[in-house]
């Protein structure tokens, strides 16, 4: 199994604007672990955000969103550059491993749960981040057994950001037809099922892999 193996696929890695702020990045002496714990705190702001949104009405509502939006997606550049300042600029360190999953436990959490609360609905909320975390823990399961990380979807971390940032954009122009939390709500739903999906099919293929995989007749005996 390759270093490349665990990495999460991502398009963005090879973009001519990631390897350049990678780069400055990596010249400035910031550490990827350090990146690691600012998605934490930009997950929080877009949790609270979220949350503050729920009751919030007129141009603070629309301000509220579009910063939850934001902070989504800077969520996740700060997944994109820890790894590529690890590895393209070799910053690796013996806890990264740790910092690696963690903050993403934590950010995840932040966000739908500051989601649930500000829709009422802290439960929902609650349920779509269990359910997130359990696709991870598949994948890392899978790991520990010896296959490859398993990154599919349907709702992978960047499909979770996906939509709750596009449910932050959709949920602006509610009021026109007197709509309140009404998007978010369908978008944690959607987060719920999805990474209930997610977490089965992982599980399924890891069996299927294990089930093949040389040797595997003596391993399964008690």
């Amino acid at each position: 199994m390759t270093m490349d193996d665990d990495r999460r696929p991502l398009a963005s890695r090879n973009t001519g604007w990631a390897r350049s702020l990678a780069r400055m990045l990596t010249a400035s002496g910031v550490s990827p672990n350090q990146i690691s714990m600012a998605s934490m705190v930009m997950a929080a702001v877009a949790g609270i955000a979220f949350w503050r949104a729920g009751a919030a009405d007129g141009g603070l509502r629309i301000l509220l969103l579009l910063a939850a939006a934001l902070f989504c997606q800077l969520r996740l550049l700060c997944n994109l550059f820890d790894g590529m300042v690890a590895i393209e600029g070799g910053k690796q360190s013996r806890d990264g491993a740790f910092w690696n999953e963690f903050p993403d436990r934590v950010a995840d959490m932040a966000i739908l749960v500051g989601a649930g609360y500000g829709i009422g609905a802290p439960e929902l909320g609650w349920a779509a981040t269990a359910l997130a975390v359990l696709t991870a823990y598949t994948r890392e399961l899978g790991r520990a057994c010896g296959q490859p990380a398993d990154f599919c979807g349907p709702m992978a971390k960047q499909h979770r950001m996906a939509t709750m940032t596009a449910a932050a954009i959709l949920s602006l122009p509610e009021p026109l037809w007197n709509g309140h939390n009404g998007v978010l709500t369908v978008a944690l739903w959607g987060i719920a099922v999805g990474s209930a999906l997610t977490a089965l099919r992982r599980a399924r293929r890891l069996v299927v892999a294990l089930r093949s995989a040389p040797g595997s007749e003596r391993q399964g005996m008690h």
